[in-house]
C-alpha cells in the first residue's frame, strides 16, 4: 500500500511516528521523484532510459511473442510515454561517468561480445548497443517499450548498422527473438538503485533468451546506505522562515518540513556529510536474481557515529560492476565495503592493486558525480548525536501494489534513547 500523507503524526510509547501532517493527497499517476536543487526541491520525470515492459508496438519492428502476457497498466503506459521525450536521454548521454564506462566495460568484455548475439534492455537512443556494434557483436536485439525506439531505429540507419542491430519496439515480454543470447546489456539502475522496477525486466530477457555462461552487463549491484549529517540543507530549507526580514514566520516551520522532507530527496551529497561507514542494503547478483526478491527488501543496520554532529537522515548510493557469472561476489569490490562495520578506508578503493580488477560504476558521495547523484531521506527535526553514539534500526524497500514503480519506504531508527519510524514513497 501506499504510504499516504493521513498518518497520524505523534509520540507513540517509545516511537515517535514521522510520516505526512496535513492530510495532502498525491496523484498515483505521477511518475517521479523529488531533485533538490540550491533553489529548492523540484519534481523532475523519470531519469532514465525507457526501460521497461510495455508501451505501444511498431509494426515495422516489433515481433509479438504467441505466449500470454501481462497487459501493461496505465501506469506502464505513462511511464513509457514519458521516456519519449529527449531530454531525458539528453541527460543520460551527457553523464560521462555513466556513458564512459559502460562504454569501457564493453570494450573489456569485447571478447565475449564479438560475433556474438546481444540483447539491449531498454535500449533508448541506441547508443549502447551501437558501442555493441562497435565491438564487433554479430547482431544486437535493441529492445524498447517507448516511442524513443523509432528515433533509435532512425539512429541505427544513419550510422549503416541495420544489419547488425535491430531495433524492436515493444515490452521485454512481447517482443520475440527467435534465438538464445550471448549477452546482455542494460542501463536499467533508477534512483536508490531499485526505482523504477526495470531490474525485472533484465531478469525477464535473462530467463528467455540467455545462453548458460553467457554475459550480463552490469552483473552485479549493492545499495548502500549512512546516517548524514547536513545543516546547509536544513538551514535553506527550514530555518530560513525563523525570520524573514525581520518578520517572525516560524508558524510556517511545520509546512516547510513537510514539504522539504516529506519524499524521498535527489540530490548530491559529500563525503563530509556522511557520519559513519555505510552499510550495505542489498546485493544482487543479476545471473541469479529473482523478481520475486525486488518485491521487498528489509535489512537492520547498527551504525557508530565518527562525530558529534546534529544527524538530518540518510543517504543512499549504489554503485554496478561488470563482470563474468563465474566472479564470487565475496571476492570483489561490492563487499570490501564493509565488514562487520570496519570497512577498508574509503580512499583506498579506489587505489586498485590489480589493473584488471572488476570495472566498477560508483555513485557514492566520495565518488565522481553521475545523474543519479544520492538519494536522501531527511527527518522533519534532527537528533543530535555525540561521537561513537550509536545509531540503529531497520529499513524495507517494497513496490507498491498498485505501481510497482513506485517505492514505498519504511525507515526505523534510534539513537539515543529515542525511537522513531519514518514512512515515504519514491513516486
Amino acid at each position: 500500500m501506499y504510504s499516504s500523507s493521513n498518518h497520524s503524526n505523534g509520540y507513540h510509547p517509545h516511537q515517535q511516528h514521522e510520516d505526512n501532517r496535513f492530510g495532502q493527497t498525491h496523484s498515483h499517476s505521477k511518475d517521479r521523484v523529488r531533485r533538490y536543487t540550491r533553489g529548492g526541491a523540484t519534481s523532475t520525470n523519470s531519469r532514465r532510459d525507457s526501460h521497461g515492459h510495455a508501451g505501444p508496438t511498431s509494426a515495422s519492428a516489433l515481433r509479438v511473442s504467441d505466449q500470454p502476457q501481462k497487459p501493461a497498466t496505465d501506469f506502464d503506459m505513462a511511464y513509457f510515454h514519458s521516456y519519449a521525450h529527449v531530454g531525458i536521454h539528453e541527460e543520460m548521454i551527457k553523464d560521462r561517468v555513466r556513458t564512459e564506462t559502460y562504454r569501457t566495460a564493453i570494450m573489456q568484455h569485447q571478447s565475449a561480445i564479438a560475433g556474438k548475439v546481444v540483447v539491449d534492455v531498454g535500449c533508448g537512443t541506441g547508443i549502447l548497443s551501437i558501442f555493441c556494434a562497435q565491438a564487433g557483436a554479430k547482431r544486437v536485439y535493441a529492445v524498447d517499450a517507448s516511442e524513443i525506439a523509432l528515433q533509435a531505429n532512425e539512429v541505427v540507419k544513419a550510422n549503416n548498422l541495420s544489419d547488425t542491430v535491430i531495433v524492436l519496439h515493444g515490452r521485454v515480454e512481447d517482443v520475440e527473438i527467435d534465438e538464445e543470447v550471448d549477452v546482455i546489456i542494460s542501463e536499467w539502475m533508477g534512483y536508490m538503485l531499485l526505482y523504477e522496477s526495470m531490474l525485472g525486466s533484465v531478469i525477464t530477457a535473462r530467463d528467455r533468451w540467455l545462453k548458460p555462461g553467457g554475459l550480463i552487463l552490469p552483473s552485479h549491484a549493492t545499495l548502500y546506505m549512512a546516517p548524514v549529517t547536513h545543516s546547509d540543507r536544513y538551514s535553506e530549507s527550514i530555518d530560513f522562515w525563523r525570520n524573514v526580514y525581520g518578520i517572525d514566520m516560524s508558524a510556517m516551520l511545520p509546512l516547510a518540513k513537510q514539504c522539504a522532507f516529506e519524499e524521498p530527496c535527489v540530490e548530491t551529497i559529500t563525503g563530509e556529510n556522511v557520519l559513519t561507514w555505510p552499510h550495505v542494503v542489498k546485493h544482487v547478483d543479476c545471473y541469479t536474481i529473482t523478481i520475486h526478491e525486488l518485491e521487498s527488501v528489509t535489512t537492520r543496520y547498527k551504525f557508530k557515529s565518527m562525530m558529534r554532529a546534529p544527524l538530518h537522515g540518510f543517504a543512499f548510493w549504489f554503485d554496478v560492476e561488470f563482470s563474468g557469472p563465474a566472479v564470487s561476489p565475496t571476492n570483489n569490490h561490492t563487499l570490501s565495503l564493509l565488514v562487520d562495520n570496519n570497512p577498508i578506508d574509503g580512499s583506498q578503493r579506489k587505489k586498485r592493486a590489480n589493473p584488471n580488477e572488476t570495472l566498477v560504476l560508483s555513485t557514492a558521495p566520495e565518488d565522481p558525480p553521475t545523474h543519479w547523484q544520492q538519494t536522501m531521506i531527511y527527518f522533519y527535526d534532527p537528533i543530535e548525536v555525540e561521537q561513537d553514539q550509536l545509531i540503529e534500526g531497520s529499513v524495507t524497500l517494497s513496490q507498491s501494489k498498485e505501481n510497482a514503480r513506485f517505492m514505498n519506504i519504511h525507515l526505523e531508527y534510534a539513537s539515543g534513547g529515542r525511537a522513531f519510524v519514518k514512512e515515504s514513497v519514491m513516486r
